[in-house]
């Protein structure tokens, strides 16, 4: 996932199927790394899947 909308993609996909794992962490985590940087839309789609985390409608799948 190369593309300028890498983050909120994964953010998507999260959100999509309620869980946050390890492997779409690790390539937002990637991402991040990657551009160096964050815009306005993915820092807003970050907060919005902690905002879901923190509500306890996104589940944190934990290492298998």
């Amino acid at each position: 996932m190369r593309s300028p909308i890498a983050i909120r993609r994964l953010v998507e996909i999260a959100l999509h199927t309620k869980q946050l794992t390890p492997d779409i962490e690790k390539q937002i985590n990637h991402e991040l790394t990657r551009l160096g940087h964050i815009s306005d839309v993915d820092y807003e789609a970050l907060e919005l899947l902690m905002s879901e985390m923190d509500e306890g409608r996104i589940a944190l799948v934990p290492t298998a």
